[in-house]
């Protein structure tokens, strides 16, 4: 719009509110756009951390049981041969193989499941635990730890429940 102005003709300068309503219905669309996509890389995350949490733990229970095996960790007779439970790994076995009998440390920290729903005192009280006595389908805590599983209810991207990878 012109208007008169004390040294002639002026233009108004600034945005129309056709233009206005332009802008917020492109960024309206846009935001539409980002932000399930910005779930979807949480999510991943999310998954990436508990396979590596997985395998971290696994891969301590399956030490130990080697350490047994090898005869570095006193097992009783009849035993599985593995963990008694999550904070063997952490707080260390004694190494009957040693003069000193120092400890074997199988983790140095465990991961908490990424996936856990709830409040837990501890990373140990996030995981579902599963004996060497408990059928695979049918997974239940008894006198070692064999495998751990993440409780959570949800189902990952690739379509498996999270208690089953």
């Amino acid at each position: 719009m012109n208007v008169p102005g004390a040294s002639g003709w002026h233009r108004w300068h600034g945005f129309s509110f056709i233009e206005l309503l332009a802008t917020l219905a492109i960024m309206s669309v846009l935001l539409l756009v980002a932000v399930p996509s910005a779930r979807l890389v949480t999510q991943r995350h999310r998954e990436a951390e508990l396979r590596t949490a997985l395998a971290t733990i696994r891969d301590g229970i399956d030490h130990y049981r080697k350490a047994v095996e090898q005869g570095r960790i006193q097992a009783r007779l009849g035993q599985s041969g593995y963990p008694p439970d999550l904070a063997a790994l952490t707080e260390g076995v004694e190494d009957v193989s040693t003069p000193d009998r120092r400890k074997i440390y199988f983790l140095r920290r465990l991961p908490a499941d990424p996936m856990f729903v709830g409040e837990a005192g501890d990373a140990a009280g996030t995981w579902g635990l599963r004996s060497y006595a408990s059928p695979p389908d049918a997974p239940a805590a008894g006198d070692d730890v064999f495998d751990v599983y993440s409780t959570s209810p949800g189902i990952g991207l690739n379509g498996v429940p999270y208690k089953d990878w």
